[in-house]
């Protein structure tokens, strides 16, 4: 039996706590397209990472074409005939078109660079691809003049200039429109005719049941099965995604037919979303569900005035809002509580006191300009009860609380602002089982007192349990509505997928 061209067993990955990959497996053989399917945390990029060497795993025992090997780094990748391709392209905007074609592969001989073959083979290549990157693209063209999708081409096509043995692509087809695509499937046949082994990785589940061979699924970073594509329907591959871990537990419906709207989006246009329009009820938790990566972020930025809006409307209480900054979002009412606390939510290097009030001293002023200190430390110790926030002192540093306490601070700085309107940004990535917990009963919390929450969030079963609809987006539009009893991972996964539709969705950009 021919041996794989890629094996990688046993395949452990551990971010702290969360365990990305769980002896997770994947074997390919040259010649084939194999897919690598999952929902959202399933592990895919973790793996492909490690794969690429730009993450090391924990403990992993990998073959190239039988021979044992290390992976320790994109170079040691490269040099066993590995290279990859990600959904943000690495292109340096400052070179030409054949200066970054030709990153990585250059000819030499004693030392000197040899620009004709160079030149020669850059333009061959731009040649395979000219009716996906338009005529107006030459050799010469500086990077920075091309759109998303002619940026992903060149992205692509260097690669395949290195001619690799093992090739992966990673969501490498999300920012191109379809034309562009079919002209990527011709470049993976030829690659595969010549003997490439793919690794293939895509949310469009037509892309994957159109190309693969093969399909390995990922859940919860475990390997769950590998299959022939050929004997496999898309549903039978979303319950393999899924599993059977019995119901979710759902809160009570709270009859969302008559409760007031707090927020009403139309239109809303920027850069990476495309006319949405939804509304949200007085004490309604509203997901926000797909795979990463879809606009969710973008939306709930955009809302809080962290990203501009080319065009749309935000309507709130009734009235029309202009929210142009952070500030005044927060002055509408309007709060964003961030995925990345580390970046995006906490000072760390500040007193836990400062990170909990920074947001909401303007109430707390004496004569219009002095901070009343007694009222803010009184204001922060009714939240850090109210939260049940663990911590030796409000003067303490931030950065010696733990990651669900530093979660919570973030919370409680934006609840002393007295929001109507609650954007959490996937706000339980990387705290424990028990934080979650108290995040849970925090966001049932808010609805009871009739705040409006926008919950986006990479777990289905968190959307599942919390949420009373859920608007599943895709390409940086709303693709589907699930309401109440709708709302389960299976049916999040078929949508985030486009499961039994077909994908009409507007033109990408070039």
């Amino acid at each position: 039996m021919t041996l794989p061209a890629l094996s990688a067993l046993h395949v452990d990955k551990a971010y702290g706590a969360v365990r990305a990959l769980q002896d997770a497996h994947l074997e390919a053989h040259a010649g084939e397209v194999h897919g690598l399917l999952g929902p959202n945390g399933s592990g895919k990029s973790t793996l492909n990472k490690v794969l690429a060497g730009t993450v090391r795993a924990d403990k992993a025992t990998i073959h190239i074409e039988g021979q044992l090997v290390r992976i320790d780094s994109p170079t040691s990748a490269h040099r066993l005939g590995i290279d990859a391709v990600h959904q943000q392209p690495s292109v340096l905007t400052n070179l030409t078109v054949e200066q970054n074609l030709l990153l990585g592969s250059e000819f030499s001989r004693a030392g000197m660079v040899r620009d004709h073959q160079m030149r020669a083979r850059a333009a061959d290549m731009l040649e395979r691809i000219r009716d996906a990157v338009g005529p107006e693209v030459e050799v010469d063209t500086p990077a920075s003049n091309l759109g998303p999708g002619q940026l992903q081409l060149i992205e692509i096509s260097k690669v395949l200039l290195r001619s690799p043995k093992i090739l992966i692509l990673d969501e490498a087809t999300a920012s191109l429109h379809r034309g562009q695509v079919e002209i990527l499937f011709e470049l993976v046949e030829e690659v595969r005719r010549e003997g490439t082994c793919v690794v293939f990785v895509s949310h469009r589940l037509d892309e994957v049941m159109q190309l693969c061979d093969r399909v390995t699924v990922l859940r919860s970073g475990k390997t769950v099965a590998t299959v022939e594509v050929a004997e496999t329907t898309p549903e039978q591959l979303v319950t393999l995604m899924v599993g059977d871990k019995g119901a979710v537990a759902r809160r009570p419906d709270r009859g969302a037919d008559d409760r007031p709207d707090k927020l009403s989006v139309h239109d809303l246009t920027s850069e990476k979303l495309r006319r949405v329009s939804f509304s949200l009820g007085e004490g309604e938790v509203l997901g926000l569900g797909g795979l990463q990566g879809q606009g969710q972020s973008d939306l709930l930025m955009t809302l809080f005035g962290q990203e501009r809006k080319a065009a749309g409307e935000i309507i709130l209480d009734g009235a029309t809002v202009h929210v142009r900054s952070p500030h005044a979002a927060a002055r509408h009412g309007i709060a964003l509580v961030p995925g990345d606390r580390t970046t995006q939510g906490l000072f760390s290097t500040r007193p836990v006191l400062q990170n909990l009030s920074i947001a909401s001293l303007w109430r707390r002023l004496l004569a219009r300009f002095f901070v009343s200190i007694r009222r803010e430390r009184t204001a922060g110790e009714t939240m850090i009860e109210r939260l049940d926030i663990v911590l030796g002192s409000l003067d303490d540093s931030a950065s010696g609380l733990s990651g669900g306490n530093a979660q919570k601070v973030v919370v409680a700085r934006w609840l002393l602002n007295e929001p109507s309107v609650v954007l959490l940004d996937d706000p339980t990535k990387g705290v424990d089982v028990g934080a979650k917990g108290d995040f849970y009963e925090i966001i049932d919390d808010l609805a009871r007192q009739g705040v409006g929450v926008v919950l986006n969030s990479s777990e289905d079963r968190e959307l599942v349990r919390l949420c009373d609809r859920v608007l599943v987006m895709y390409e940086g539009h709303i693709r589907r509505e699930l309401l109440g009893a709708e709302i389960t991972e299976e049916n999040l996964v078929s949508a985030a997928l486009l499961v039994g539709e077909s994908d009409q969705s507007e033109g990408r950009l070039p």
